[in-house]
């Protein structure tokens, strides 16, 4: 059996690893013309840390990043709102793609090799195309909607203890620690937000995390609506080209990873069309639930009304929340990690 995947991120990579392990014979196929060297940092998740635990890549991941130390969830001034506990492990998307792409053998990648669903005479397509799939866009016609937010992310060369969150009115800015002794940092704001203005009088060290910042990203945070499924004959979707949402829950490639995991398992056991209606049942309430809770959470950060009362129920929130379990195992439910 013969599987193309279009698309070498942290899903493609990872479904194709599966894939092979369940005996099919993959090729990915990705338009960039090589991996990336620089990127910011993706938190994976316990859950998802025991996907790739499946697939033998867990320890690789571990050594390639750091436990995320717990941080604080702040006010502008720098008060403190509370804890924000996590089992999380943090790692550059450069190392994990390296790590993933390490594990197929030399030629199942074809970089500089865009191709369409339609192209692809396999006898399965996995679509991790992306926010922007066109092979979404193709089977289903839904576009990936804007959440009215942009996202601004970097990294600073210098360590912080520990990571956290500042939430001000209608806008936010984050800092998480990588293993490198260097600083991930992002922002949300509005589309006609300047990144200074908004955040250069905010509580150290912010402002010296924009004084240094070197290279910018910035982008429209977009959503998905809800399909009505995840697979149309012998295509499926998977990761951001499935349900893609907005970063808040810092679920994205966490949710990518399972997905895969879950494909492969379903179709070692299932011939294409079963293995694919189990998929769907596994993984696409699940994900369309987080998809709504990630969008929820990122409206509440950008409210600028009543933002005392928001802050003061953080703070319940947070005082409330029982710690994350340490080392337990895939079997817990991936949505309570957000």
């Amino acid at each position: 059996m013969r599987a193309a995947v279009i698309g070498g991120g942290v899903g493609g990579l990872t479904a194709a690893i599966g894939l092979r392990a369940s005996g099919w014979d993959v090729t990915v196929f990705e338009r960039s013309p090589a991996l990336p060297r620089t990127g910011t940092g993706l938190g994976i998740w316990r859950d998802a840390l025991g996907a790739l635990d499946e697939l033998g890549l867990g320890e690789a991941a571990r050594r390639a990043g750091r436990r995320q130390p717990d941080g604080a969830l702040r006010r502008p001034d720098g008060s403190l709102l509370g804890v924000l506990r996590a089992d999380v492990h943090l790692l550059t998307r450069p190392a994990l793609l390296g790590l993933l792409a390490d594990a197929l053998p030399d030629g199942a990648i074809r970089f500089g090799a865009p191709v369409a669903w339609q192209d692809c005479d396999h006898d399965l397509v996995v679509a991790a195309d992306g926010v922007h799939s066109g092979a979404r866009l193709s089977l289903f016609g839904v576009r990936a909607r804007p959440s009215g937010a942009i996202a601004w992310r970097g990294t600073a060369d210098f360590a912080v203890g520990a990571g956290g969150e500042t939430w001000g009115r209608g806008v936010k800015f984050g800092l998480t620690p990588r293993a490198d002794g260097r600083t991930n940092w992002y922002a949300m704001t509005g589309p006609d937000a300047d990144l200074r203005e908004a955040f250069g009088g905010w509580h150290d060290p912010i402002p010296r995390v924009l004084a240094e910042a070197g290279e910018v990203l910035r982008h429209s945070l977009d959503h998905l609506p809800p399909l009505p499924a995840y697979h149309r004959g012998r295509v499926v979707l998977l990761g951001d080209a499935a349900h893609a949402m907005t970063p808040d829950l810092g679920q994205g490639a966490c949710q990518a990873i399972i997905d895969a995991v879950t494909l492969a398992g379903c179709l070692k056991t299932h011939d294409v069309p079963g293995g694919l209606a189990a998929y769907d049942r596994l993984r696409r309430r699940k994900t369309q639930r987080m998809a709504r809770r990630s969008l929820l959470l990122n409206r509440l950060a950008r409210t600028r009304r009543l933002t005392g009362v928001r802050d003061t129920a953080l703070r319940v929130a947070l005082a409330l929340a029982p710690r994350p379990g340490r080392g337990e195992s895939r079997s817990a439910d991936p949505e309570q990690a957000g």
